[in-house]
């Protein structure tokens, strides 16, 4: 089996982060920044992926299963810009 395709915070990882998520976070950690969100991931993951964040009252779309592991795979990867 090939490995799986090597993911890109850039093309891959920013795109799922809305402008309204980036303006949120801001104080706490900058979501625009790959060095941020790689130094955050596994809070970002958690968050994701149990369902807390974006939480339901800001009227943003929950991420998807594919789109929490699409993160998690990039994050495995060792994060590249």
């Amino acid at each position: 089996m090939p490995a799986p395709a090597k993911l890109s915070f850039a093309s891959d990882i920013l795109p799922m982060f809305t402008g309204m998520d980036v303006a949120h976070m801001i104080k706490s950690m900058d979501l625009g920044d790959r060095d941020s969100v790689f130094q955050h991931a596994d809070a970002i993951y958690k968050s994701v992926v149990s369902g807390h964040m974006p939480p339901a009252s800001c009227g943003e779309p929950r991420w998807t299963e594919d789109m929490c592991a699409k993160f998690k795979q990039w994050q495995e990867q060792g994060g590249e810009p």
